[in-house]
This record gives C-alpha cells, sequence and structure tokens, in this order.
C-alpha cells in the first residue's frame, strides 16, 4: 500500500529482489512499469529491445494473455471515458472486489460466512450489548447484527469512503485544472480532460486496492473509529476474526466476545449521540477546504506531459506533484478531529474494559493487544492515512481512555457519558494532556441547569407576568 497522500503511489509492490526481478517481469504476462496500475497491463521490454518502449502497444499485446486482452481494453476504456467525480469509485469497487478474491492481503481468499459463523457472530454481539447495559448509560445502538464477508464489508463501506475522500481528491482535481493560463485552458480542453479522467481514475485504482487490502485485515464495521457501515448495524468479519486471533493463545470465543464488545460500544456512541458523525465528517471536509497544492510544481510537469504518454503522467503523480502543503485551517482540522477520534477510540476503551474485565480472562491482554496494534500504526490508520492524508497518534487514545475510566470513578457512567451531550462539553486536546486536571476540575451541575431551564420554559408557556411578579414581591 502506498504511502503517499491522497492515494497516489505505486500501484503494485516492487519484486523483492530489485532489478533482477524487474528485468524477468515480461514472463508469465507480468510487465515493467504499469502506468494504469491494472493486472496485465504493464509495458514489457525496454528501450531498444524487440518489442520494447519504443513500440509499448506492441509489446503490451504481444506480452499478454488473449484471454485478458478484452478485460485490458475494457478497462482502458473505462479510465479514459470516465467524466464523474474526482474518484472513479465503479473502478474502486471492482478492484476492491477484486482484491478480496484474490487473498491479496494474507493469501486467504474471501469466502461466503456460513450459517453457524452468523450465529455465533449475532449470539456474541447480543451477550456484548447485555455486558453493556452495566457499563454505560447509552442504550443498545444495533437494531441489526450481522456477519460479513470482505466483499460484503467492501459493498457496505465504500459510500463512507467515498463521502471521506471526495473531499480531498476534490481539491486535487481543482489544482490540475487550474495550472494553466486561462486563455491557453480553452486550447488544452481535450489535455485537461484526459487529465481529470486519469486522475479520476488512479484515484480509484489507489483506493480500490487499499480498501481491498483493508478488507482482509479489519474484524468489524467500526476498526478505524468512524461509522463505516450503514446505521444500526453492528458487523463482524469471521474469516479475519480468525486470522486475528490466531496467535493470540486466547480462546476463539473470547477474542469474538471482546471484539464485539468494541463493535457493540462503537455502535452505541454513534446511534446516540446525533451530532458526532456530522462532527467527524465535518473536520475531515474542513481538513480538504484546507490543502493548497503546489500549482508551480504542477505547471512544471503539465508543460512537459506527452497526452499520448500515460506512463509519464503516472511518474508525474508518483512524484508527489500534490503534496500539500502545512496551512492553519488544515492543522486546525486536523487537530479537531484526532482529538474528536481519540475521545471516542478512549471512550470504547474504557467502556469495554470495565465490561470485559470481570468476565473474560483475557480482558487484559486483548486491550494491551488493540492498543498495540494501533500504536504500531495498524492497517486501518495506515490506510487512512493513504486516503486522506490523516496519521492518529496512538499517545491521545491512551490519554483519552485513561481521562474516561478517571471520568467514570469520579462521576459514575450518567456523569461520564452525559459530557456527550453537546461538543462543548468535552474534553479539550489541553484537556488530553492533563486529564486529572480536568476529571477534577469544578463541573456545573447540569441536572440543576436542566431543572432551571424547564422551570423558565414553562413561566412562559403560560404567558402570565404575574407569578414572576408574586416571586419577585416574595
Amino acid at each position: 500500500m502506498s504511502d503517499t497522500p491522497f492515494g497516489f503511489g505505486l500501484p503494485p509492490e516492487e519484486p523483492e529482489n530489485g532489478d533482477e526481478g524487474k528485468k524477468k517481469g515480461n514472463q508469465g504476462g507480468q510487465g515493467g512499469p504499469n502506468p494504469f496500475g491494472f493486472p496485465g497491463m504493464g509495458l514489457p521490454g525496454g528501450a531498444g529491445t524487440p518489442g520494447g518502449a519504443d513500440n509499448p502497444f506492441a509489446a503490451m499485446f504481444g506480452a499478454m494473455n488473449p484471454n485478458d486482452l478484452g478485460a485490458a481494453f475494457q478497462q482502458l476504456g473505462q479510465m479514459l471515458s470516465y467524466e464523474g467525480g474526482p474518484v472513479n469509485w465503479d473502478m474502486a469497487k471492482d478492484i476492491a472486489r477484486q482484491t478480496v478474491a484474490q487473498g491479496t492481503a494474507d493469501g486467504v481468499k474471501d469466502a461466503s460466512v456460513g450459517v453457524a459463523e452468523k450465529s455465533a457472530v449475532q449470539e456474541a454481539l447480543r451477550l456484548a450489548d447485555h455486558w453493556l447495559d452495566g457499563v454505560t448509560s447509552l442504550p443498545s445502538g444495533a437494531t441489526t447484527a450481522v456477519a460479513w464477508s470482505r466483499a460484503e464489508w467492501v459493498e457496505a463501506t465504500l459510500p463512507v469512503w467515498k463521502e471521506l475522500v471526495d473531499p480531498v481528491a476534490e481539491r486535487v482535481g481543482v489544482a490540475m485544472g487550474s495550472v494553466l493560463p486561462e486563455e491557453m485552458q480553452a486550447m488544452a480542453g481535450p489535455l485537461l480532460g484526459m487529465m481529470r479522467s486519469m486522475g479520476g481514475a488512479m484515484f480509484g485504482q489507489q483506493i480500490g486496492q487499499a480498501v481491498g487490502v483493508l478488507a482482509g485485515e479489519v474484524v468489524g464495521s467500526t476498526d478505524i473509529g468512524l461509522p463505516l457501515g450503514p446505521a444500526g448495524k453492528a458487523a463482524l468479519l469471521p474469516l479475519n476474526i480468525a486470522s486475528f486471533g490466531k496467535d493470540l493463545g486466547v480462546p476463539s470465543e473470547e477474542v469474538r466476545l471482546y471484539l464485539a464488545l468494541r463493535e457493540a460500544a462503537h455502535a452505541r456512541l454513534f446511534a446516540h449521540v446525533p451530532w458526532l458523525r456530522s462532527h467527524l465528517f465535518g473536520a475531515v471536509e474542513g481538513y480538504a477546504r484546507g490543502i493548497k497544492v503546489d500549482t508551480s510544481k504542477l505547471e512544471d510537469v503539465v508543460g512537459q506531459i506527452d497526452p499520448s504518454n500515460p506512463e509519464q503522467l503516472q511518474e508525474a503523480l508518483q512524484g508527489g506533484m500534490f503534496q500539500p502543503q502545512d496551512t492553519p485551517e488544515q492543522k486546525a482540522a486536523l487537530a479537531r478531529l484526532e482529538t474528536a477520534l481519540a475521545l471516542v477510540e478512549g471512550w470504547v476503551d474504557a467502556v469495554v474494559h470495565e465490561a470485559a474485565k470481570p468476565r473474560l480472562t483475557s480482558a487484559d491482554a486483548m486491550r494491551e493487544t488493540m492498543r498495540r496494534r494501533r500504536a504500531s500504526g495498524g492497517p486501518a490508520e495506515q490506510t487512512f492515512a493513504t486516503l486522506i492524508g490523516l496519521e492518529l497518534r496512538p499517545r491521545r487514545l491512551r490519554d483519552a481512555s485513561r481521562l474516561w475510566a478517571s471520568l467514570s470513578d469520579a462521576r459514575g457512567m450518567d456523569g461520564r457519558d452525559g459530557l456527550w451531550e453537546h461538543p462543548d462539553m468535552l474534553p479539550t486536546a489541553s484537556d488530553l494532556d492533563d486529564p486529572d486536571g480536568f476529571v477534577h476540575r469544578e463541573q456545573l451541575d447540569f441536572s440543576e441547569i436542566d431543572k432551571m431551564l424547564g422551570e423558565a420554559a414553562e413561566k412562559r408557556e403560560q404567558g402570565d407576568g404575574s407569578d414572576g411578579e408574586g416571586e419577585e414581591k416574595k
């Protein structure tokens, strides 16, 4: 997976044996540099060799399996004819589905979920919800418990990926269209159209690959702290749970239950904190608005690009022409998003541990495993960073978890969970630096405020000022 922001980078991994591997790239239908990132569409050989770069199309067709030729033309036509938004999501979906079908993530091919696995997931989520009832005042947030295959996860989460990635891709697309002087843009219409089509296709290719690989690693619908699945659905992936727990030395039932607790806790939070989703996604959009693309580099590159040579554009994209500049707007949006995600993950960590500790012998071990998974830049964080340039700071997650646990001890679960009533009531980034200070800071009695507001509203409804005057005289 690419480390570069916005999903641009090298589509396939480089051969482990470096140049020697590249020399063998035309064997088995695999080519050299692949300008589109599609299987079977590399340009084999080098300049001056038979069927080499001097004659790229002859080389491409000669090296390809004839059975793949029709698919290659279809993909190429899809890329060049795309006229939709900033990302070719049809291509992203196709590549993600292809990735999970081939088992790219772990060598294990996707499979439909069996009846027994569905039943085990449903029972685990039902029991998890029952355990959570005793440790949080937020009621259940899942109306449906489902077990997904990897392909089903891709289908269910792509609409949310679209909502997350499109704002960033749109900014990059605007930059691509603004690099030429106005008087030249009309003349360069075909070139700009090709660049937009190819940009959308390359976004789609990279996002499809990233989401497909991620589908082989996630265990539910909330691994990145955002609600990727449909509202009201708590989902687990049995195939990935088995892979996750394989080397932990923990009974599979306990692994499934612990992960069910995390999924169910996320579901409660997003279902009963109505402003939270828009707050998180709004921060992503704010980050996108703050992006400043280095248009001077774009101008230099565009002036040298041969529109008949797509490999040249691919190399330019890989060369960092879309690296964003740090801006105050972008930093502020990232800070808001990182803090909010840390609070979400910290709350889930604290609540799940409180529910699991008395019941699961592996509670401590599972908690530390999940924390280390996040701290090591797990697959979810890496994919999120690749697609929108955000990288979560694990230190914030641990601080937030400690803060929520301290709040529970000091104020009880009602006082802790009551802070989710409004974003202004939540701890800030500076509070995460000093959790104990926030916990023991003198707080307003919200129940008294509610009582006062209720009495004031009741008097207004009466529409008679005499009671107020009487109270004043007393």
